[in-house]
C-alpha cells in the first residue's frame, strides 16, 4: 500500500515522502520532477550498486536525456571530502550543470554525501533521496541535514540542502543483513522516546513483526517516524530550536562511534548514547528509576548494545567537548523528562556525564 507524506518548508510544499514496496512506481515520481532534459547521476556504493543499481538505471534511461552512475566503497571510512572530490570531479567530466540532477541510492553515508555535494556542486543542484538501509529510511533521508566526516570528526562539515523527492521501497530492508537492520532501530525508538509514548509502546507490541521483517508492519514502523521527523523538521529546518531534540542519544553516541574509530554501526552507538542519556535524565530526576531501566532493556530485543567493552571514559568525555553540538562552551545536550517528551538541557555537569558514560561500559561480575 502507498504511503505519501509532504514535507512543508517555510510552510511550502517541498518535497514528498513516498513509501512503496517496490520501485515500481519510482520512474511515475521521478517524472514529476521535468527531468527530460536533465542529465541524471546515480551515486551509490559497493554494497547496494550490485543489487539495485541496474534497475534503478533501467527505470529512469528512458526519462531524461542521459543517466550515469557513481559507486565509491561502502563504508563510514569513505565519508569524507576526499571521496566528495572523486564525486566532484566525475560531474565535472560528465559535463553535468545546475539543471541536473543526482540519486542517491544506498544507506545514511550515500545520502549524506550526495546531499553534500548536491549542495555545494555549482553551488547547488537538486538531489533525490532512495533510501536503501531502514536507517536511512526512517531518518537521514528526511530533513534536509547532510555532510561529511572531518578526519575523526562526526559530520563536522555539512549544509541544509533538503531532496526533491523521497523514495522508499520497503522491499530492500529484505537484502539487508542482520546487523545492517537492527542498525535502524535506535534512530526509530529515539523518534518515539522524544515525540510519541504511543509509538514506543506500538513498537515494543510489534516486537515480533518487525524482527521478523514483516513488511506491513515495516511500513508502518517507517510511516509513522516520518511523520515525527517531518514534523520537527517542518517546525525547525535549520536547527535554531526543537530540532535538536533529534540529538537524543547522538552526543555521547557519536563519541563512541568515533572512539572505536567507526568500527561499530551509527545505530549501536546511538543505542548505547540513549542509554546514557536515559541514565542522566533519572539522576537528574526527570524520568523514575522504572522508566530509566525500561528504556534501557528495550534496545535489547532490536539486538542493540546496552554497554560496551574497552573504552577510555575519559577519552570519551574529551571527544564530546568536541562535538558540533557545543555552544559558546556549553553542551546541548538532549535528555529524557518522561517517556515521550525530550527537552534541551545545558546544566549537564562533566560529573554527570562521566557517570552516564560509567553506566554503559560493561563490567564482569567477577571482577
Amino acid at each position: 500500500m502507498s504511503q505519501i507524506l509532504e514535507v512543508l518548508y517555510n510552510r511550502k510544499p517541498c518535497y514528498n515522502i513516498i513509501i512503496e514496496n517496490s520501485f515500481e512506481k519510482f520512474n511515475v515520481e521521478i517524472n514529476k520532477l521535468d527531468i527530460a532534459d536533465k542529465k541524471l547521476c546515480i551515486i551509490t556504493d559497493s554494497i547496494v550498486g550490485p543489487i539495485y543499481l541496474e534497475e534503478v538505471l533501467t527505470l529512469l534511461q528512458p526519462l531524461c536525456k542521459k543517466v550515469v552512475s557513481f559507486s565509491f566503497q561502502a563504508g563510514e571510512e569513505r565519508k569524507n571530502l576526499a571521496t566528495v572530490n572523486d564525486i566532484y570531479r566525475f560531474l565535472i567530466e560528465q559535463n553535468f550543470d545546475r539543471k541536473d540532477m543526482l540519486i542517491a541510492l544506498g544507506g545514511g553515508v550515500v545520502g549524506d554525501m550526495t546531499g553534500f555535494v548536491a549542495a555545494t556542486y555549482l553551488r547547488g543542484i537538486d538531489f533525490v533521496q532512495v533510501p536503501t538501509s531502514l536507517l536511512a529510511q526512517v531518518d537521514s533521508s528526511i530533513g534536509g541535514k547532510t555532510g561529511v566526516d572531518f578526519e575523526q570528526y562526526k559530520n563536522m562539515v555539512g549544509a541544509f540542502k533538503m531532496p526533491k523527492l523521497v523514495y522508499i521501497n520497503t522491499h530492500t530492508l529484505t537484502t539487508l543483513d542482520e546487523r545492517q537492520f537492527f542498525n535502524g532501530f535506535a534512530e526509530a525508538m529515539k523518534h518515539g522516546l522524544i515525540k510519541d509514548a504511543m509509538y514506543y509502546e506500538w513498537m515494543i507490541s510489534n516486537m515480533y513483526e518487525i524482527c521478523e521483517r514483516e513488511l506491513e508492519v515495516l511500513e508502518e514502523l517507517i510511516y509513522r517516524s516520518c511523520q515525527i521527523k517531518k514534523a520537527v523538521v517542518e517546525k525547525d529546518p535549520t536547527e535554531q530550536g526543537d530540532r535538536a531534540l533529534l540529538n537524543f542519544g547522538h552526543t555521547i553516541g557519536h563519541a563512541i562511534e568515533k572512539y572505536k574509530n567507526f568500527t561499530l554501526q551509527h545505530g549501536e552507538c546511538v543505542a548505547l548514547g540513549c542509554v546514557a542519556a536515559a541514565y542522566i535524565s533519572w539522576k537528574k530526576q526527570l524520568l523514575s528509576m522504572d522508566e530509566y531501566y525500561e528504556v534501557r532493556d528495550m534496545f535489547v530485543p532490536f539486538n542493540l548494545p546496552i554497554s560496551i567493552e574497552d573504552v577510555d571514559v575519559d577519552e570519551i568525555i574529551k571527544i564530546t567537548k568536541s562535538d558540533k553540538k557545543m555552544e559558546q562552551g556549553l553542551l546541548k545536550f538532549i535528555l529524557l523528562k518522561k517517556i515521550g517528551k525530550a527537552i534541551i538541557d545545558r546544566t549537564v555537569t562533566e560529573d554527570e556525564l562521566k557517570a552516564g558514560i560509567e553506566e554503559i561500559v560493561y563490567r564482569d561480575e567477577m571482577e
